[in-house]
């Protein structure tokens, strides 16, 4: 079970310098950006191997 929660926090840690090397974590954060930044930290080192982890939404505007 200790190898696994190692396993786990290195593969997360990839995924944070991921997104780093991609400038995700400058500017403001958007609903896309954020889960961009999720999904790029959740697939880790498979960045590496050719994913690119995209994600689009939109949030309903307030009614007048």
């Amino acid at each position: 079970m200790k190898i696994l929660s190692v396993l786990v926090v290195v593969w997360l840690v990839i995924g944070l310098f991921a997104g780093l090397q991609r400038h995700y974590y400058d500017g403001t954060v958007s609903c896309a950006r954020a889960g961009t930044i999720a999904a790029t930290v959740v697939a880790g080192p498979l960045n590496y191997v050719g994913a690119n982890p995209r994600v689009h939404c939109s949030v309903p505007q307030p009614s007048r």
